[in-house]
């Protein structure tokens, strides 16, 4: 899994780029704070010829957000790259923390 963030000189925008590998998923999206973890709203990322699952997501810098990977709609996963994680009691496990 891979995180590479890209800050924009023109704007407080920070585009964050997700990278997971995940062969055998048939679709793979990022929920968390900053979409409010709505699955409906989760970003829906793309899968590559090579296996991986890649997309890209814009979000205001200087803050942290919380997020976890969504594969194929029912399992969780965390980033080993994330930069930190916070326990979450209601999900019962940690979330990947992105601080921007």
């Amino acid at each position: 899994m891979a995180i590479t963030k890209q800050y924009l000189k023109s704007k407080p925008v920070c585009k964050v780029t997700f990278t997971v590998p995940a062969e055998e998923a048939k679709k793979v999206a990022v929920v968390g704070s900053f979409n409010e973890w709505n699955t409906k709203k989760a970003v829906q990322l793309k899968k590559l010829k090579n296996g991986n699952f890649k997309g890209t997501v814009d979000l205001e810098k200087d803050n942290s957000y919380e997020f976890r990977y969504l594969v194929d709609g029912k399992t969780y996963a965390n980033d080993e790259q994330a930069d930190s994680y916070a326990w979450n009691d209601y999900a019962a496990a940690e979330n990947c923390i992105l601080n921007l």
